[in-house]
């Protein structure tokens, strides 16, 4: 084999994304080092449900099984605890203060690059690998993520938080392919058991999506604590009961039990009255938001730029809206040229210029206001 271009960690969860890139790597000639990390043992939540996903003993066995066939090592790290007391207790934390977590985010910012470059150190490796859809490149002096080709696919949005001294370290192979390419690249070589894979969608220590049960099991007497409170309407008319704040996102419509004869969202959570706000849909509506906790990527800073124009997300799902921003300090203030509605404090907002990110940070709380004077005519160049 030719180790020209160098030792690569990569990071494989046994799925079909990171076993390829992998593959791909290996092909290419780097001396590639498999690892797979346990963050997360779902047993000790006491949920029901068989463990699953990237933590389970059959995703562990399925990435050395690849590692075995292509004669490259494989390691298994345990990261359960710094897992746990970030990312979880984050997780948790968060509902409590009436917010919305974004688990993956945190992760992959916190905990997985980190513990990877460690590893990477510690196994003479000078990069590392993932499976996801998004590109890296550098450019004046900065590392840019930018989508993946595959806009279905794409996860730039959940990566906007790695630091410029990770990304300068980083390889994303799929970020130029096609989700129908990776399954054709892995029938073509014969791991047919990767394509019939079921993929999975929910948070790794919550695989049965019930976040309201993780939490009451996680927060000893949090159930009778938070039960009883008001669900009321924006100028404070109380129109019924409901089981707690935590249990609650903005944007929600299911599961209310309330009946106003139209359609009603949770619009607000306030835990300090442990109340949670009810409207129609156009009381979701924003037109402002402020974000904090900041990382920029194309950018070091956008302050003294005056009104930048991008597109942003408000969640990963979220198409993106034409916004611009405004950088005050450690803060920026988004304004949309038009509402957008569930914008939704704890979540990250990321910030697009083109298909390039420009950076992120996590929304703190959101107003109806007007979009800046001027705001049209600014250039549309940063």
């Amino acid at each position: 084999m030719n180790n020209s271009k160098g030792r690569v960690l990569v990071a494989m969860s046994g799925g079909i994304d990171s076993s390829v890139a992998a593959v791909l790597l290996h092909e290419q000639g780097y001396e590639v080092v498999g690892m797979t990390m346990k963050t997360w043992d779902y047993a000790s939540a006491g949920g029901s449900k068989k463990e699953t996903g990237c933590c389970s003993l059959d995703s562990i066995n399925d990435a050395r099984d690849i590692a075995v066939q292509l004669g490259f090592p494989h390691y298994i790290i345990d990261i359960r605890d710094e897992f746990g007391d970030f990312v979880i207790n984050n997780f948790t934390d968060e509902y409590l203060a009436g917010r919305t977590p974004n688990p993956c985010v945190l992760c992959n910012t916190h905990i997985k690059w980190d513990a990877l470059l460690r590893r990477a150190d510690q196994l003479g490796c000078q990069y590392i690998a993932t499976g996801h859809y998004a590109n890296v490149r550098h450019e004046n002096g900065r590392y840019v993520i930018s989508k993946g080709l595959d806009e279905n696919k794409d996860q730039s949005y959940a990566l906007w938080g790695v630091s410029q001294e990770s990304l300068a370290r980083t390889m994303f192979p799929l970020g130029s392919l096609r989700k129908t390419e990776i399954y054709q690249m892995a029938r073509d070589r014969g791991f047919t058991e990767l394509v019939n894979k079921p993929e999975s969608y929910e948070i790794c220590f919550i695989p049965d999506n019930d976040y309201r049960g993780f939490l009451r099991r996680r927060v000893e007497g949090l159930e009778a604590r938070v039960a009883g409170g008001e669900f009321v309407l924006r100028d404070g008319t109380v129109i019924g009961k409901h089981e707690g704040y935590p249990f609650y996102t903005i944007g929600q419509r299911k599961g209310l039990g309330v009946a106003l004869g139209f359609p009603v969202y949770v619009t607000e959570i306030r835990p300090e009255t442990n109340q949670v706000v009810l409207g129609n849909f156009e009381e979701l509506a924003s037109t402002q938001t402020v974000v904090g906790k900041l990382n920029l990527g194309k950018y070091a800073s956008l302050e003294g730029r005056g009104l930048v124009p991008s597109t942003t997300k408000i969640r990963y799902n979220h198409d993106g809206a034409t916004a611009f921003l405004e950088q005050k300090g450690d803060k920026i203030y988004v304004y949309f040229e038009e509402p957008v509605h569930a914008i939704t404090p704890g979540q990250a907002a990321v910030f697009y210029d083109g298909n390039d990110v420009l950076g992120g940070g996590w929304i703190e709380r959101h107003t109806i206001g007007e979009v800046p004077e001027h705001s049209a005519s600014v250039s549309a160049t940063v």
